[in-house]
Parts: structure tokens; sequence; C-alpha cells
């Protein structure tokens, strides 16, 4: 397809230095008419201006939508209820992202006429097959542009030349050590002086939570309630879903909570290093697990952590609109129909421990679980349950020597 055969864009926009430039270079590149696309997810940077900047660039029209309660209540929420955790640490802060920008995208380009979308991903990242998967899945015949697969600005001079010659204002500052994403679950960062996998990362760099060390010398409890697998409420007050996760990132960000530090697997083949500051979720995932434990039985809950890589991995890689996620989803989504109740943790120098839960739904039975008398549990019924357990590993043993 020839670059001037489109006609018109929607451009996932920042207003950095990355999307500005980009902006531009399709104007020139493609001839086509630009909109630009902002969501807010909770990424607390300067939106106001934007609108103007864009439009400066060259874009014929300006998106900025809050999206903060849709992203955590219709994307987080799911993902949590799935217990879903990426190679044992990372809770997809920056995954589950995507598949909401690019909804939006195409929603966008379908109400405005226009014939592709474009991002500012890198080709050597995941975020690119998470906007393209879910672009392709909502809207097949669309056409996805990613100007670092194509153009030959390859580094930052190259960038802020380009944006010099074409009047494009470059903010005076400057150049982090490292590339950072945010959004209300979470802050990533990666890049820079964190490509060697064993530099400790600098203090200064963390965003959300303080430092365990300098956390205060006294615990904080905090209790969580749940309904049907979703959090609904802090300490007794009920909170709308944008508003309960921050409520926990400042809870959990005061004690220093949620900090990992790993090397990862990406789906194009690298192994990349990530450092992650996810206060509220770490809170949030300790008391779901908490709840769980008194309410989901043995086998449902051993069954649905055994499906739990496989969900991460598809979020992860970018399926998200996936005919398997969904149906791994209404799975997970059935197994939490009694995941009702409250866990109370206790928040000390970056740990979070649980040290109390409660739920009407308890499967938990003192009268069962005492190692005092009781009435209900024939101690001698265990010998013929182990007996029979054993049958095949006395006739191993016993034939094979």
């Amino acid at each position: 397809m020839a670059k001037g055969s489109v006609k018109k864009v929607v451009l996932a926009y920042s207003g950095g230095l990355d999307t500005s430039v980009i902006l531009r270079w399709l104007v020139e590149t493609y001839g086509c008419e630009v909109i630009a696309f902002s969501a807010d997810l909770g990424q607390a940077e300067e939106l106001e201006g934007l609108d103007e900047k864009a439009r400066r660039t060259g874009a014929s029209k300006v998106y900025i939508e809050d999206l903060r309660e849709e992203f955590v209540r219709d994307f987080v929420f799911p993902m949590f209820r799935a217990a879903a955790v990426y190679e044992g640490s990372y809770l997809l802060g920056t995954s589950i992202a995507r598949p909401l920008i690019a909804k939006r995208m195409v929603e966008i380009a379908e109400a405005e006429g226009a014939d592709a979308v474009a991002h500012g991903a890198t080709g050597k990242g995941n975020d690119q097959v998470r906007f393209e998967l879910t672009a392709y899945a909502l809207k097949p015949d669309i056409r996805v542009i990613a100007p670092w697969r194509e153009w030959d600005l390859n580094s930052r001079e190259k960038l802020i030349d380009y944006a010099e010659r074409h009047g494009i204002p470059v903010p005076v500052t400057k150049a982090k050590p490292y590339s950072s994403d945010r959004n209300l679950l979470h802050i990533s960062f990666e890049g820079g002086i964190l490509e060697d996998p064993w530099r400790e990362p600098d203090e200064d760099m963390f965003v959300l939570s303080v430092s365990p060390e300098k956390a205060p010398d006294e615990p904080e409890y905090v209790e969580v309630e749940f309904e049907a697998g979703d959090p609904v409420a802090v300490n007794g007050e009920r909170l709308s879903p944008a508003a309960l996760l921050q409520r926990l990132n400042e809870i959990g960000g005061r004690h220093g909570v949620g900090r990992i530090d790993i090397v990862e697997n990406r789906f194009v083949g690298m192994k990349s290093r990530g450092v992650y500051e996810t206060p509220g979720g770490t809170i949030w995932r300790a008391a779901h697990r908490a709840v769980e434990s008194l309410t989901l039985d043995r086998e449902v809950m051993h069954l649905r952590d055994s499906l739990v890589p496989k969900y991460a991995e598809l979020v992860y890689n970018g399926f998200w609109y996936a005919p398997e996620r969904e149906t791994l989803q209404a799975f997970m989504d059935e197994a939490q129909r009694n995941v009702t109740g409250t866990a109370r943790l206790k928040l000390y120098k970056g740990n979070c421990t649980v040290v109390g839960r409660q739920s009407p739904h308890s499967l938990y039975d003192p009268e069962t679980a005492t190692f005092e008398e009781d009435t209900v549990y024939d101690q001698a019924d265990a010998t013929g349950f182990i007996k029979l357990n054993a049958l095949r590993l006395r006739t191993l043993k016993r034939l094979m020597g």
C-alpha cells in the first residue's frame, strides 16, 4: 500500500518528544490528516495545554479523555479476579493499559472515518504487539502505522533535530537515564542505566513509594473488603474503582510496599530488566488471596492457580481480546462468585502481611480444623484414606523392587 493512500490517522499521543515528532512525521510522510488521542489513565502528567500543542504540531483534531474509571473497572478488576501475575512477580501494570488505549483508538477511527491508527511503540518492545493485536481484533481491516519500524530517526539526537527543524516545541530538560510508564496501577522503569542487571536503581528514581528504610517506624493496618472477587471498600469506606486503587497506592506507598526488580521475558524474544512500583496492587493481591483462602473450594483454587500463568501470558503478550482469554475469564469470574469478605493487612517497611480475614461465605470450619477434641471428624478414617493413597506406591515397590 502506498503511503499516500492513507487519508486520516488516529495517533496515540502523549505530547512528549516521540509522539510529537511522530505527529508531524505522519503529516509530512503520508500527507494525511492526523487526529491526536490522549488517554488519562492516572499517569499524573500535565494534560493541560496538550490540545493546543497537538494542533500546533499538525493535528486536525484532538481527543483528551479521562479513562481512569473504565481502566480500573473493566480491565484491572477482571485481571485481578484472575489473580494474574506474570513470571511470578509482575502484576502487568503496563500490559493491561494497552488494550484500552487501542480500543479507544479504533473507536475514534470508526467515528471519524479514519483508515489507520498509529502508535509510538518501538520495534523491540511488547507494546507494539499489544496495540496492534487489539486493533486488528476489533477492526480487522484497520491499517496500523508504526513509525519506529519505518523511519531512520533512531536516536534522541535525531528526534530533537527533527523537532527543531519543524518548529516542534521540545522541553529543555535533562534526559532521564531510563524510560518510565505510569498509570493508576503502577509505574515502570526500564532502559538506560537499568540495562545493567547488576546495577541497583538509584533511590531518587522511585515515584510512588518511599524507601522501606525511610518508611514509618510504626506499622499501619488496612482492611480491604471484597464482593464477588472485586475490592469495594478500604477501611470501611466504599470507593469507586479508580478512587479505591488510588487510596491503596497512597497507603502502600508511604510504607514502601510494592517495589520489584526483575528480568522478564518479552514476547518478541529478548530478556529485559524492569523495575516496578505497584503499591496498591500489591496490597490488593495479598488481600484478595486472603479472602480466597476462606471462600474458594480447594480443587477450584488449584485448578484456577494452574491456569493463572496462561492467563497472565495472554495479557502480557497482548491477547486481551482473544477468545482464549475471554473463555478463561468466564471461568475465573465463575470461581469468584463467593469471594466476598474482608482482609486485614499490616504494612511495615516494605512488607505487606495478612493478619486477618473473614467472610460470610467462609468454608473454614473451626469444629473440623481444631486440634482439640471434636465431634465431627473421626481420626480413624484417616487410616483407610492413607492406605488407599499408598496402594500404588506399595505395589510399585513390591513389584519393581
